[in-house]
């Protein structure tokens, strides 16, 4: 059994076969996928999903990359979907400096007051964060210890920066990026230092394909049954047994979201 925690299913890389990308996800042994909720719409959208297929949760947030386009009601439509029994964590939040699709001081804002949901709403935080790691840690610290817990979702930073999300008390999400021998080469030579009590898995599909499938896909599009992959090449990089790893990330999953049997 595997639980990915990051699948973006709402998509429209997803639109012509969404249910079949679901059951083959089910067949590979991925018996719970957490659907990642972008923006208002998408994380209604996420939510609107949960009640159409068994396995499936889902996040309520606004990615930084979205932070400039909130509505004027946005926290109100929120907190509605915080209250959804399938809604099991608030975000994507937090912050990237790498593209700056929104302003460095609209992302802060919507990433706090996202924070303070959590709070209220006694949710685990799904963070987001790119090149902003020093202004993300400052604005996160000052809630983590009223937090319900947190992950660093798709995790590519380095080793003291590992070091700072696991003394903040993070959970670590390590996606295909592991896989990668131009970019994940740093995340690999480090991830024997994630504790087992602290890792998960997630695919961040569609994106993010793993490099180490054989034979390899002829679609560019990442799917949540491919998180074996991730699995192995994780496994391998931690130096620990694969099935310890899985059992380890399963109970991970379960606990910080909740999630029923």
């Amino acid at each position: 059994m595997l639980i990915d925690i990051g699948v973006n299913l709402t998509s429209s890389r997803f639109d012509n076969d969404r249910a079949e990308v679901v059951a083959s996800a089910q067949q590979a042994g991925i018996t719970k996928m957490l659907i990642t909720g972008t923006n208002v719409d998408a994380s209604e959208q996420a939510a609107q999903l949960c009640s159409q297929f068994s396995g499936l949760y889902s996040t309520a947030g606004v990615h930084p990359h979205d932070a400039d386009n909130v509505p004027d009601d946005y926290v109100d439509r929120l907190k509605a979907l915080l209250k959804h029994p399938k809604v099991k964590a608030v975000g994507e939040c937090g912050l990237d400096f790498n593209r700056n699709f929104s302003s460095p001081e609209n992302q802060q804002r919507v990433f706090a007051q996202q924070l303070q949901l959590a709070v209220e709403f006694n949710l685990p935080v799904f963070l987001h964060q790119r090149d902003a790691f020093t202004t993300w840690q400052q604005i996160l610290s000052a809630y983590t210890p009223q937090l319900a817990g947190g992950v660093s979702h798709c995790f590519t930073g380095d080793k003291p920066q590992l070091k700072q999300c696991l003394d903040m008390g993070l959970y670590i999400g390590i996606t295909g990026w592991i896989t990668d021998p131009k970019r994940g080469t740093e995340l690999y030579d480090i991830a024997r230092y994630i504790p087992l009590d602290r890792v998960m898995v997630e695919t961040d599909a569609p994106y993010l394909t793993p490099k180490n499938i054989r034979p390899k896909p002829k679609s560019s599009r990442n799917e949540p049954k491919y998180l074996h992959s991730v699995v192995d090449t994780l496994a391998t990089a931690m130096q620990v047994d694969r099935d310890l790893l899985i059992e380890h990330a399963t109970a991970n999953s379960n606990r910080l979201f909740a999630l029923a049997d």
